[in-house]
């Protein structure tokens, strides 16, 4: 497989585990909802599959960047995923109920494992 196909199938193959994720979840725990300031909002397949390309492609730009400037560009680039991996981990705090905590966590932690892997396990560029 080339090496510029690699991480676009990284985050494509995270945003369809993930939406498999999210409508499991959503038929165990029902609607995923989160509190938004003084109201509630609901999480929508749309909003998984957003979250996850932008998160990727921002993911990915940094890494092409780290790797220009550094030769050690994928091992800081794994320092900051991971960390930033653990903090998104605090958004499913703010579920309104157990079932959503959990389904999101999961959903963060399996988007975060893909992308992670698949963008450091890509063959180098050159």
């Amino acid at each position: 497989m080339k090496p510029s196909a690699v991480r676009p199938l990284a985050i494509a193959g995270a945003a369809v585990l993930a939406l498999i994720v999210f409508f499991i979840a959503r038929s165990v725990a029902g609607d995923l909802v989160v509190k938004s300031g003084s109201s509630n909002q609901t999480i929508s397949a749309v909003a998984v599959v957003l979250t996850v390309v932008v998160a990727g492609l921002l993911g990915w730009g940094l890494l092409a960047l780290l790797e220009k400037v550094t030769a050690k560009g994928r091992t800081i680039w794994t320092v900051i995923a991971v960390v930033f991996l653990l903090l998104s981990l605090l958004g499913p705090l703010g579920g309104t109920d157990t079932g959503t905590k959990v389904s999101l966590a999961l959903l963060h932690l399996l988007v975060g494992a893909v992308i992670i892997t698949g963008f450091t396990r890509a063959p180098r560029t050159g």
